[in-house]
């Protein structure tokens, strides 16, 4: 039995739960992980993040290699096209959508999220690379009805529970939603949110963050 290991806050851990869900694989859960540097949790993921897979007596981490490994282990239910372009393009989205777009908003969370100052030149910074991989994006997006066209992909596991975070943050950090201008977006998670999948972590995302906030 696999087991996902986490906690409901991370959109990393939840994209992963997503896929799995959606894949329709069993698995169980530890949702208490948290990112640590002590030695006995560094011997289960090298880089003492989360998540992290558990998997035949070894360990398995960083969030897009386990839903890599999910995709050969599980292929009953894909999460990409079959056509090997088509394949491509919905990595590519997830590379924007993380690195490009997410990872830079990430420099905005200390602040937002935890009142920690924020130096001026890196806001500027932050909000000159977002607005790039913002374009990029838009550049990319298909919303036909799903991010990459036709089919669900791992691309709107990803969008679901990263893209949320980066208009949440701009809009405490900068006083606007820079995710705002893209129309189709708040229709295109609500559909998703539609999904019992997505639902489900969402909600479980919900009340992890109420709990944490008593």
């Amino acid at each position: 039995m696999l087991k996902l290991c986490g906690f409901h806050i991370s959109n990393y851990h939840n994209k992963v739960r997503i896929a799995l869900l959606e894949k329709g694989v069993a698995f169980e859960e530890d949702p208490t992980c948290t990112p640590s540097q002590k030695d006995e949790f560094l011997a289960r993921t090298p880089m003492g993040k989360v998540p992290f897979l558990e998997l035949g007596g070894t360990t398995l981490a960083e969030s897009q290699v386990i839903c890599e490994y999910l995709e050969e282990a599980y292929p009953q239910k894909s999460l990409y096209p079959a056509d090997p372009l088509a394949r491509a393009k919905v990595r590519e989205l997830i590379v924007l959508i993380e690195l490009h777009v997410e990872l830079v908003a990430r420099r905005l969370y200390g602040q937002v999220f935890f009142g920690k100052p924020l130096a001026e030149d890196v806001k500027q910074s932050v909000e000159k690379d977002l607005a790039k991989g913002i374009r990029a994006l838009r550049a990319r997006a298909k919303f036909d009805p799903y991010i990459a066209g036709a089919e669900l992909s791992l691309a709107d596991c990803t969008a679901f529970v990263s893209l949320p975070l980066v208009s949440l943050a701009t809009k405490h950090a900068y006083g606007r939603d820079f995710l705002e201008d893209i129309a189709q977006l708040k229709p295109y998670l609500k559909m998703l949110e539609a999904r019992p999948a997505f639902r489900q972590v969402n909600e479980d995302r919900k009340a992890a963050t109420a709990r944490a906030k008593k």
